[in-house]
């Protein structure tokens, strides 16, 4: 059990994070067939939103395949924790801000 933790440490390699792959797809796939949710109500880009949305997207593929990072910037922009926070700061800018 313990070579498995040192493997899985020196590999970066974890366990699939099914939550986060499953948020990420949500994301592409709403992304890519409704284009119009990154709009504002103005009618022009929201890019903070968009950058927030595509932020989560991109963690969310990163941990829900099992990768981990190795080094701490990278572990926590791309951990599930910073998934769930660039989802809800999205939501916020987009129907809260």
């Amino acid at each position: 059990m313990a070579e498995s933790a040192a493997m899985q440490s020196r590999t970066g390699q974890g366990r699939m994070h099914w939550p986060c792959l499953l948020m990420a797809l949500a994301i592409m796939l709403i992304g890519s067939f409704y284009p119009p949710f990154l709009v504002g109500a103005e009618g022009k880009s929201d890019h903070l939103a968009a950058m927030l949305l595509f932020w989560a997207m991109a963690a969310g593929f990163v941990r829900g395949v099992g990768f981990v990072p190795r080094g701490r910037i990278w572990r926590a922009a791309f951990s599930g924790t910073a998934c769930a926070v660039a989802l809800a700061l999205a939501a916020w800018v987009r129907w809260g801000g």
